[in-house]
């Protein structure tokens, strides 16, 4: 069966569009209340949202549907998304809702899904909510209608599960560091827990109005955050975005560090210090191969898996993983977080700086990157990939990098993008390959 409605990371759109419209965020919450209500106990959804202006809309719709199938509703305001997924386990609830777009822009917004055990929706679970979508829903006796309630110390309990997962023989005192929240779900967590471990705390990003959500700042921006750690001599910049489950680093000297090069750091020094599972870690097709280069080199090995962290996360648990991540900065440790989580991947970075003493701009660079380059092309439907002219396109790009790199050429699973990436040894010939396969798709389209 196709998805109509999700993507590789739940459901997302424009808002007030569909399927991001009260109509559907209602029927949604009745179909996934249908789907994990098992058993004569009284069921419970925690719903969770990140700051942009939509979210009480869809909130609303999705008590709306939850309650009238018969669950109770525990609402946890603005939190990160793996602070839902950390809830969803500890109250014992039986499913988890993250009401956010991630990075994209205030306009619009998303639903993802947690079952009880706290991670991500199976593709079969999604397609079982689907067509549950398409028939009428079984509504509860007017004595079984759900409750809706709202914790307010939701927060500190995150604060504290992500404190707990930094070494308890180390301390912050004397990093002075730039936190950078998108305006975003990590507004308050962030910070906080950082300071409580004794770190000198600037911020940026942390003034959400309900619009200026991953607004020229976060981890899918940091030029403010650049600016910012230069400017204030600060020894680390920390940027997430707006559901705070993706993590970049600035060096002192300004300078980006992405999640390749932090798995490399997570990776090496959880092997030396024999917490490593798995022999390896597992990244996306779009980590770079100088990644792959470099955990050859230590005898570890990099197992790929598709866009999206449920597939990595799929892929850890398959394989007995304790690491991995992408490239755009979702780092999922597994020992901690059934989901990516930006701050507590932020905190093991910390932890490595502060025992090793070094810079970050020397610590976080582990290997040369190759060349690589990503472009995004938009289209208003069909299939352009399985034309004959983009497939012979493509073929002769795979023919001129001869073995030396990779092309790496989908469907994004939230925007309707085709992303053409290349990378190889000669950035001129990876230029030249991506430009004439986003040509060719931009005539099929």
């Amino acid at each position: 069966m196709g998805r109509r409605y999700f993507g590789t990371d739940g459901i997302r759109g424009l808002t007030n569009t569909a399927p991001m419209t009260p109509e559907i965020a209602m029927r949604v919450g009745q179909a996934a209340g249908a789907k994990f209500l098992r058993g004569d106990h009284k069921h419970r959804v925690v719903i969770g949202k990140d700051t942009r202006l939509s979210g009480y809309m869809m909130e609303s719709a999705l008590i709306a549907g939850f309650t009238s199938v018969g669950m109770d509703v525990v609402m946890v305001g603005p939190v990160p998304t793996p602070a839902v997924a950390m809830l969803t386990r500890s109250m014992r609830a039986d499913l988890g809702v993250m009401i956010s777009a991630s990075h994209n822009a205030y306009q619009d917004n998303g639903i993802k899904l947690f079952g009880p055990d706290g991670y991500k929706l199976s593709d079969e679970d999604e397609i079982e909510i689907e067509a549950l979508l398409e028939i009428a829903p079984k509504l509860a006796e007017p004595s079984q209608i759900g409750r809706a309630k709202k914790i307010e110390d939701a927060r500190g309990r995150y604060i504290h599960f992500a404190k707990s997962t930094f070494p308890d023989h180390l301390r912050l005192d004397g990093l002075k560091l730039v936190v950078d929240c998108a305006n975003g779900a990590a507004y308050n967590v962030a910070p906080s827990a950082l300071w409580e471990l004794g770190a000198d705390v600037e911020v940026i990003g942390v003034s959400p109005n309900g619009f200026n959500i991953n607004d020229d700042v976060g981890s899918t921006r940091p030029a403010a955050l650049q600016n910012k750690v230069v400017e204030s001599g600060a020894h680390i910049g920390i940027a997430l975005d707006g559901d705070a489950d993706r993590l970049i680093i600035v060096d002192e000297r300004g300078q980006i560090v992405d999640g390749d090069q932090l798995m490399a750091l997570v990776t090496r020094s959880w092997h030396a210090s024999g917490r490593l599972k798995g022999g390896g870690l597992v990244a996306t097709v779009m980590s770079n191969l100088g990644l792959e280069r470099y955990l050859g080199g230590l005898g570890l090995n990099l197992e790929r898996a598709k866009v999206g962290d449920r597939y990595v996360l799929e892929a850890m648990r398959a394989g007995g993983y304790n690491v991995g991540g992408e490239q755009s900065g979702h780092i999922i440790l597994s020992d901690y977080s059934t989901t990516g989580d930006g701050l507590v991947a932020a905190l093991q970075i910390l932890a490595v700086l502060v025992e090793d003493g070094r810079p970050a701009s020397e610590l976080l660079t582990l290997f040369e990157p190759l060349p690589q380059l990503l472009k995004n092309v938009r289209f208003n439907g069909g299939q352009p990939l399985d034309a004959e002219s983009v497939k012979g396109v493509i073929a002769s790009a795979e023919a001129r990098l001869n073995g030396t790199g990779r092309l790496v050429i989908r469907k994004s699973g939230t925007e309707p993008l085709i992303r053409v990436m290349a990378e190889g040894e000669d950035m001129g010939l990876v230029e030249s390959l991506v430009d004439e396969i986003c040509d060719a798709v931009v005539k099929a389209a």
